[in-house]
Parts: structure tokens; C-alpha cells; sequence
């Protein structure tokens, strides 16, 4: 199952990045905070310490992704073409 669809680079989501650590996902509707958080540490071999999710309005499911301090997420954005 994919879980995770895409990075979102929105402004909000880039000041998240710069201030939190936070990666934020566009991820399938029906995934999991523990299956997005498998996916996350497997694809970036990072430690991921926090997942909140929201269903937005267009029935899209978004997550905030807090790494730990060890990785910046700029690191993993710059690695995914986001900046």
C-alpha cells in the first residue's frame, strides 16, 4: 500500500520546516499515523518523534511529520527537490 502520495511545499508548510522540524505529507485517506510513520523512517532513515493528521477540506488527508533534532528537515525537503 502507498501511504505516502506527495510532499507539500506550501508556505505554512515550509515555515513548519524552519521553526519545528516538521515535514507535512499529502498521505492516502485511509493511512495510519503508524503506518505513516514506518514509511517516513524507512524512506529517509530518520527518527520520527510526532505525527499529527487532518482531513482537509477537498477529502485529502495531510500529516505533520516532527523528526528529531538529529535530522533537519530542510535536509530531507532539499533531498526531495521542496527547496
Amino acid at each position: 500500500m502507498t501511504v505516502i502520495i506527495h510532499p507539500l511545499s506550501t508556505e505554512k508548510s515550509i515555515r513548519m520546516m524552519e521553526s519545528g522540524n516538521v515535514l507535512t505529507f499529502i498521505v492516502a485517506k485511509d493511512a495510519k499515523k503508524s503506518d505513516v510513520k514506518k514509511q517516513v523512517e524507512a524512506m529517509f532513515k530518520v527518527k520520527v518523534l510526532k505525527i499529527n493528521t487532518s482531513i482537509m477540506p477537498d477529502c485529502r488527508k495531510k500529516a505533520y511529520v516532527k523528526l528529531s533534532m538529529e535530522t533537519p528537515a530542510i535536509d530531507i525537503a532539499t533531498q526531495l527537490g521542496m527547496i
